[in-house]
């Protein structure tokens, strides 16, 4: 069994939104509700906390957290509520091994067998964090900042890495209590256990699974689940 993390206190500043970009209207939907359809579709799933902004409520059936100003503070906040008993859904257990899905509420095209495939990666690979990730279709060249260029990377070994990331409980826990410095710094929770010594494997999911940033991304997301109908 597991328990899920969808963080949806992001400001939505580039979306152009007048409020929280969790609750921008999708297809007719506030956008996390798309990723809370998936997770709820997982048998595994236990619970669902989600990370909100000041002033707003988890939806139904889901333990609601304030989420704080860093994107790492919102997953540490909602991991500690995952072990709270309050009628709303079945607590975590605690277990060091216990699976523990972290998803970004920005990203409303995950699929129930994309988390699927992550809980079971982590069960086989043995490692600490799994990552759903896109292989890298564009060359990428590394830059100075004058513009020059240094290098042109192996595109082959790159992966451009998205959510939902699975992580071992113990894991994600060691990785949350490091300062809040190097939690400012994140811009996924994998990169922590990195920099823990932890090891994290990734496994594919589609470039279809994408952040909804811009409001060119908002309407790519409306096409995309029009095409699911």
């Amino acid at each position: 069994m597991a328990v899920a993390l969808l963080v949806a206190a992001g400001r939505g500043e580039r979306l152009g939104a007048t409020g929280p970009k969790a609750f921008v209207v999708l297809a007719g939907r506030p956008l996390l509700e798309w990723s809370l359809d998936a997770l709820r579709a997982v048998d595994a799933v236990r619970r669902i906390v989600v990370a909100l902004p000041e002033g707003y409520y988890a939806p139904p059936g889901c333990v609601g957290v304030r989420g704080g100003v860093e994107r790492s503070h919102s997953v540490r906040a909602a991991l500690a509520a995952s072990l709270e008993g309050d009628g709303d859904g079945e607590a975590g257990t605690g277990d060091p091994d216990e699976p523990v899905i972290v998803h970004d509420a920005a990203r409303p095209l995950v699929t129930p067998a994309q988390i699927e495939r992550a809980l079971a990666a982590l069960e086989e690979s043995g490692a600490d964090a799994v990552v759903a990730a896109a292989p890298v279709t564009d060359t990428i060249k590394r830059a100075r900042p004058s513009g020059e260029v240094e290098t042109t990377l192996d595109r082959r070994a790159l992966w451009a890495i998205q959510t939902p990331q699975v992580f071992r409980r113990s894991a994600l826990s060691a990785a949350l209590a490091q300062p809040d410095e190097l939690l400012a710094r994140a811009t996924d929770d994998a990169w922590l256990i990195e920099q823990a010594g932890g090891r994290v494997h990734v496994v594919e999911s589609p470039r279809e699974n994408l952040k909804v940033t811009t409001p060119v991304d908002l309407r790519l997301a409306a096409l995309l689940l029009e095409d699911r109908c």
